[in-house]
């Protein structure tokens, strides 16, 4: 049971951390883009709350569409590990009938 669950693992952190990284990406950018003027820098003392709010917004969209393959995967091995946790669920069910 232990490869399998390190499988498991490995997916849900495999798109963790793609997901972070695209997310880095585009707080850099966008901080970049802050930095040289070409984007406004916020109200006041904002900036950095402009440029996360703005990473966040930008990185949502393109990690929809970059990690779909790992997001699949990813659901494909939740779904299969709570169908086996029903099924042993049921089976120790009618066992105390």
């Amino acid at each position: 049971m232990g490869p399998a669950v390190s499988a498991k693992s490995s997916a849900a952190i495999k798109y963790t951390a793609l997901r972070l990284a695209v997310f880095a990406g585009c707080f850099a950018l966008v901080a970049a883009l802050v930095h040289f003027g070409i984007l406004p820098k916020g109200l006041g003392d904002s900036n950095f709350v402009w440029v996360v709010l703005l990473a966040v917004v930008l990185s949502a969209p393109i990690s929809f569409v970059l990690l779909r393959s790992q997001r699949d995967a990813m659901s494909e091995q939740i779904v299969t590990k709570v169908e086996r946790t029903k099924a042993r669920y049921e089976a120790n069910r009618t066992q105390e009938d």
